[in-house]
């Protein structure tokens, strides 16, 4: 079976649970604090290992870390997931960190990532890692590290054949030669209006902005939603997946990821490609129940009960 592959960061994740963001020079007291993973990439790779359980398939993430304590909490979760870690240790950096705001009534967040070693992914930790892309069922990348190692990989594994997966976060602007590296393109609605500079409010404006990104290049386009699904078109269909649920949510953090994640799986193995948007949006559901990013990935038995319900 062939791997999926990963590139991306690894951040230390400090999440502050309060009623409300302060204000510029204010201090309030928040309700809770958590410490524990994060970053795209890791948390994409995380939900990708675990979706994989038991079925053979294996996970590969290459990033860079620091030689420090929140090093060490990147390896311990790669280790408990299945995550098979490429890693460039960088001892004149620092491994990663976030901070995540999350509103108490909503559990909407707002976050910052400092990057650290991982801002300095280059081109060339690519070119190493090129049998390993050149080796896989899926490349996916997303734009926390720089934007030229990300096309580097996407280049590297579409001239092997290799799908490839751009998930565009944070939002950024890229240009038609990088759009046309990728299969599939994944944003969310506020990534996706920038990429296109149209709104996303609704899956009427979901398809304009798709059929924008597809007149650039792309092979076909997911977007997600929120709490309405996800939006998959390309040039021959147009479907929209409504969100699956799987109880209360609690928060919304690693949603994205997850949905990544369990998509690239789902893909991985074969599936319809709308099929793998339902898997996605199942990974997605039960993620978004748990507190926290890759902790809250669930397994693949638990994603397989969770769509034979349905």
């Amino acid at each position: 079976m062939k791997p999926i592959v990963n590139l991306g960061i690894f951040v230390a994740d400090t999440a502050y649970r309060a009623d409300r963001m302060p204000k510029m020079g204010e201090t309030i007291l928040g309700r809770t604090f958590a410490l524990g993973p994060g970053g795209k990439g890791s948390n994409q790779s995380v939900a990708s290992a675990m979706a994989q359980t038991g079925t053979g398939g294996k996970t590969h993430f290459i990033t860079r870390l620091g030689q420090d304590d929140f090093a060490a909490i990147a390896r311990s979760t790669w280790a408990k997931a299945g995550v098979h870690p490429e890693v460039t240790e960088d001892a004149e950096s620092y491994t990663g960190a976030a901070f995540i705001f999350l509103e108490e009534a909503t559990g909407n967040n707002a976050i910052i990532v400092s990057p650290g070693a991982a801002a300095r992914i280059a081109p060339e930790d690519l070119d190493a890692k090129a049998e390993l892309i050149q080796g896989a069922a899926i490349f996916m990348t997303q734009l926390e590290q720089p934007i030229p190692s990300a096309r580097r990989g996407l280049e590297i594994a579409k001239a092997a054949g290799v799908t490839t997966i751009l998930n565009p976060a944070p939002a950024a602007a890229l240009d038609d030669a990088m759009l046309a590296l990728c299969d599939f393109v994944t944003p969310n609605e506020s990534e996706a209006e920038t990429l296109t500079g149209l709104p996303v409010t609704s899956v009427a404006e979901a398809e304009r902005a798709a059929d924008a990104l597809l007149a650039r290049g792309v092979g076909a386009v997911i977007i997600t939603l929120g709490g309405n699904g996800a939006l998959y078109r390309d040039r021959g269909r147009s479907v929209h997946v409504p969100v699956i649920s799987a109880g209360r949510v609690v928060e919304t953090t690693g949603a994205g990821d997850a949905f990544n994640g369990g998509f690239a799986v789902a893909l991985s193995e074969g599936r319809d490609v709308v099929d793998a948007v339902r898997f996605g949006c199942a990974t997605a559901g039960i993620s978004v129940t748990r507190p926290g990013t890759a902790p809250s990935m669930p397994s693949r038995p638990e994603i397989d009960a969770l769509l034979a319900r349905l």
